[in-house]
């Protein structure tokens, strides 16, 4: 015998229930029965009409209309003319029956339970008749078996205790004087007194799963519409996919916390039979499903995750706990009598607190109950004021195999921390199979996301990108996003996704990742206007896993905004100095938010473009070593000009050639200020632990005072007044075999900033073009410094650095 048990979705349409009975066929050749829920959606209308009727609406009576319609075009849709009339009367008599209930409910403005579960049997017992005379309208020997005549149930109206001895003698015996197919109604059952009752949530998969308890089915096949029981809810984790095999037990588990494809009740009698469990999508038949049975056997040491929202803690606390026998007993029984149901309970080994997680619906009539109980202990002040924290959920990591492999908690602790995710109550029993976590709901979705990253796909990892700036440099990133794409996810198994883009005038966000090819054309084309503020606040409202904020702008206004995303837990990767050469308490506090929420806050593209300075040095530092000295080259606009700066050209002629191709900024003076190097080499002293300040820093201005409050246009001209001063420089250089070079030196706690000339066997003489060139000087490295050296500018090599910390990022998030 096989039990085949369709949901109200797999039955919504005439439609579906026609592939309804192409999918059974195959089964026909032996001993098979069907349950069947409601039409899809039936329930939840009845339930709707009877309140409209009990509220006194008559609108309760059109949609009764509705609903006898659809089911009469059901019959007219499944079975041929000749047999429908004695089906339809059938239908309206069953209707009409309904109506007078309603009727009634709507004349008394009363609605007891035992009258709701009468009520909404009507939504089975119409969908099991129709579908059974669509069996036999298909040439199938089919009979109707409303469920009310075998199985027996206590008076508990809304969720009935079934008597099985009672009920598996007549589910026998009926069995045995019927060689028809039976179509069976699910959900509702008959009380000792013969009343009309229901068996709960997803009373049609227990009524299922009664009657295999009773026959000894082989199996037990669930048809709904999903391919099984899923890692994950699919809703909330793209990357779900569907388990193949999972025990009795962990399927229990799951279901307990959220996981809507089976309910334990469902369970409870094929479990206590062997009886195999196969979930089964009824849209796409083909596909494995899940089997659920006593064996786990798939070498996956977690099976699922899976949630549950809207749950409150209760929190019992105060030194009357300790060692005072019999408080649980207490706190347990005056939940139970107020029909409270405690879904996780947490206790410190110390029995100082007890922690209980509690819908919360049901929160408020538990403090009371508590608070009532304990008034005493309160009063004397052995017991705190009762605490309620709400707006939390509470995740379920779920696996007969954790027992087996050390590691597990350490897995799933250090996901969540890494992101951001704080873990109010934790919870584990004894058999290691399920690790609770009470966590904010607001971080459900991140929560489920990069625990499944870590569980299931531990060997691929996921970063997601909100950049701001699309000019050159974050133009240039994105495109070498998208070249090294694949080559990311198939050596390096990191996927990048950009879902969040913007510039000065637009702004757009796709959660899934947009086309890297397209994303800056699609955001000028839909993207709303932009506002720094608002796209902070849906960045952080997104709360996705592994987030980076990329900053590819050089605005103040911008990296005024860091310690607001690094506080919400989002990772940051920047090229603008602003804010690690702005006020100093601010840089030590971006660094400490940083470490403190255990995310980065990288910034190598600050000095040297993509050259490896930053990290090079906070290495030798870390490893014990003392910086002694530090001389740069570090402004590749200002090495182009003294590189080129001969005696055959004018000093007005090499900045504008330089202006020309693209080497300064839009105004050259930016440059020749010195103020960008400055910012450079205060960054540099900083992380090597000096307190600097931007005015602490001598710096000499190459921009002749006459032309530093004169126009763009007027600069040029100006500047060739000057000639002769930098003339006379070259000279004096040249004189000496020397070279003109812009450095910067930090020693002794101090920085300066100059140009100055370098010998012929100083690693600054043969610098040329764009290069910049770092010298450190450390306890380690002083007969011979470190030379760094290589492109200091460019949209290529900043974009390259930038991309390199973001890798940096996706290894150590996940």
């Amino acid at each position: 015998m096989k039990i085949l048990k369709f949901g109200g979705s797999s039955a919504a349409t005439p439609e579906r229930i026609k592939s309804i009975i192409t999918i059974a066929k195959p089964y026909l050749h032996e001993e098979v029965a069907f349950v069947f829920s409601a039409f899809g959606g039936v329930t939840d209308q009845l339930i709707r009409i009877s309140q409209l009727a009990l509220e006194g609406n008559g609108i309760y009576k059109t949609m009764l209309d509705e609903l006898e319609k659809r089911h009469l075009d059901a019959v007219r849709a499944l079975t041929p003319v000749s047999t429908q009339s004695s089906i339809l009367a059938q239908v309206k008599v069953q209707i009409n029956e309904l109506e007078d209930v309603l009727h009634g409910v709507f004349l008394v403005k009363e609605r007891t339970a035992r009258t709701l579960d009468y009520i909404m049997s009507f939504g089975e017992r119409l969908s099991a008749f129709i579908i059974s005379e669509a069996f036999k309208a298909g040439g199938i020997q089919a009979e109707f078996l409303d469920a009310r005549l075998v199985i027996r149930t206590d008076n508990q109206f809304g969720y009935a205790k079934v008597d099985f001895e009672t009920t598996h003698k007549l589910i026998r015996d009926h069995f045995k004087n019927h060689q028809a197919i039976q179509i069976i109604t699910g959900f509702i059952a008959t009380s000792e007194s013969g009343e009309t009752t229901t068996l709960g949530r997803s009373g049609s998969d227990y009524t299922a799963a009664i009657f295999a308890g009773s026959l000894r089915a082989s199996s037990l096949k669930i048809w709904t519409d999903v391919d099984g029981m899923m890692t994950a809810d699919p809703r909330l984790v793209k990357k779900a996919f569907t388990v193949p095999r999972m025990s009795y037990e962990e399927a229990m588990e799951l279901s307990h916390f959220g996981a809507k494809v089976i309910f334990p009740s469902t369970m409870q009698p094929a479990m206590a039979h062997h009886i195999p469990i196969l979930i089964k999508n009824t849209f796409n038949p083909t596909a494995a499903g899940t089997l659920i049975s006593a064996d786990s056997v798939n070498g996956k040491m977690v099976k699922g995750i899976s949630s549950m929202n809207n749950i409150s803690l209760l929190n019992v606390q105060g030194s009357g706990l300790l060692g005072v026998v019999g408080v649980s007993m207490r706190l347990f029984t005056t939940l139970a009598r107020e029909n409270v149901n405690v879904i996780l309970i947490s206790q410190a080994s110390s029995e100082h607190s007890i922690c209980l997680a509690i819908e919360s619906s049901d929160i408020h009539k538990a403090k009371t109950a508590v608070e009532k109980e304990f008034v005493h202990e309160i009063h004397d002040e052995l017991i705190d004021e009762i605490n309620v924290v709400n707006g939390l959920s509470i995740i379920a990591v779920v696996g007969e195999s954790m027992k087996q492999h050390p590691g597990a908690s350490g897995r799933m602790f250090n996901a969540l921390g890494k992101n951001g995710v704080n873990i109010v109550a934790i919870a584990q029993g004894s058999s290691e199979r399920n690790i609770s976590t009470v966590i904010q709901q607001s971080d459900v979705a991140k929560a489920l996301n990069v625990l499944h990253d870590a569980f299931f796909l531990s060997d691929k990892k996921t970063v997601s990108i909100f950049l701001i700036g699309t000019g050159l440099i974050g133009g240039t990133l994105i495109k070498q996003i998208h070249e090294q794409l694949q080559k990311l996810s198939e050596q390096n198994k990191l996927e990048v996704k950009l879902v969040g883009l913007a510039n000065s005038k637009k702004m757009l966000f796709d959660e899934n990742g947009f086309a890297l090819n397209e994303a800056i054309s699609q955001m000028n084309s839909q993207g709303e206007l932009m506002n720094l503020d608002d796209y902070i606040s849906k960045m952080i409202r997104l709360n996705l896993p592994s987030s980076v904020f990329v900053d590819c702008t050089s605005s103040e206004t911008v990296s005024g905004k860091y310690e607001k995303i690094l506080s919400a837990n989002i990772s940051i990767v920047t090229p603008n100095k602003k804010a690690n050469s702005g006020n100093y308490d601010t840089y030590i506090l971006l660094k400490e938010v940083a470490r403190k929420r255990g995310i980065r806050f990288l910034y190598e593209t600050n000095v040297g473009a993509g050259l490896p300075v930053i990290n090079t040095l906070n290495d030798l530092l870390l490893s014990g070593d003392k910086v002694i000295r530090i001389e740069a080259v570090l402004s590749g606009t200002l090495n182009f000009i003294f590189s080129s700066f001969t005696q055959e050209k004018k000093f007005s002629e090499v900045v504008s050639e330089a202006q020309a191709k693209g080497y300064t900024e839009p105004d050259p003076r930016d440059d020749l200020s010195g103020t960008d190097v400055a910012r450079k080499i205060l960054i540099l002293a900083r992380e090597a632990g000096a307190r600097l300040e931007l005015n602490d820093i001598v710096v000499e201005n190459l921009v002749p005072e006459d032309c530093r409050q004169i126009s763009l246009n007027e600069f040029s001209s100006q500047l060739k007044l000057h000639d002769s001063y930098f003339e006379k420089r070259l000279t004096e250089a040249n004189h000496k075999n020397e070279k003109l070079r812009y450095q910067a030196v930090l020693e002794n706690g101090k920085a300066v900033v100059r140009l100055g000339s370098v010998k012929n066997d100083h690693p600054f003489f043969s610098l040329s073009g764009s290069d910049n060139i770092i010298l450190l000087t450390t306890e380690r490295y002083q007969e011979r410094p470190m030379v760094i050296r290589g492109p200091g500018a460019g949209a290529e090599v900043t974009a390259a650095g930038v991309f390199a910390d973001i890798i940096r990022i996706g290894n150590y998030s996940n």
